[in-house]
């Protein structure tokens, strides 16, 4: 099994990144429970705007697309600006768009038999608002969005410091992450073993 954990932090690498070390959390818990697991940062690749699966030369996202289809798990990470998914979130929310219309050999889309879940970090408020939009994004894509498929670390009310400069909280945020890559692996196993028939024509 596999998993794609799309970091869509504004930082590019190697500055130091917040939603990407919570997302190492759920992705050492994936890696023990035998997932292959990819990490991308979204913002060193200059993913151009657009809803179409190839732009041509010099895309990156046909490579990201790529790796999408060779995963059964995919993960959003994203921090809160002003209570809304980053930027690069909804960038990766509209080149993904185009998969709405790729089906399979069976005429199902390629989505099916997939699951995804969301981590959200910020020192403001609004984590919850950032898991239901990308989570319904990514259900509308065709994902299967499994219970308590997210986990989340924020201050809390008024400025402060970010995930890594404060103990409070990241107990239960990184407990939830693991229970976040327990409930996905499940999921995506049973829905191996259950796929998803084509929709009626």
């Amino acid at each position: 099994m596999r998993a794609v954990v799309i970091n869509c932090t504004l930082k590019r690498s190697p500055e130091t990144s917040n939603t990407e070390a919570l997302a190492a959390v759920v992705e050492q818990a994936l890696r023990d429970r035998g997932v292959e697991v990819e990490g991308i940062r979204a913002v060193d690749l200059d993913i151009p705007p657009g809803v179409e699966t190839d732009l041509g030369d010099g895309d990156p996202w046909p490579a990201l697309h790529r790796s999408l289809l060779e995963s059964e798990i995919l993960i959003l990470a994203s921090p809160t600006w002003a209570g809304q998914p980053s930027s690069i979130a909804q960038r990766v929310i509209e080149r993904m768009d185009a998969m709405l219309s790729e089906t399979d050999d069976a005429g199902r889309p390629v989505t099916f038999d997939r699951v995804a879940g969301v981590i959200v970090t910020g020192n403001e408020d609004g984590a919850h608002h950032v898991i239901n939009n990308l989570s319904g994004a990514l259900n509308e894509f065709g994902y299967t969005i499994p219970g308590q498929a997210w986990t989340y670390w924020n201050r809390g009310p008024g400025p402060g410091p970010s995930y890594l400069e404060s103990e409070e909280g990241r107990d239960w945020s990184q407990s939830t992450g693991r229970a976040m890559a327990s409930n996905l692996v499940a999921v995506a196993r049973a829905l191996a073993e259950n796929p998803i028939p084509a929709p009626p024509s």
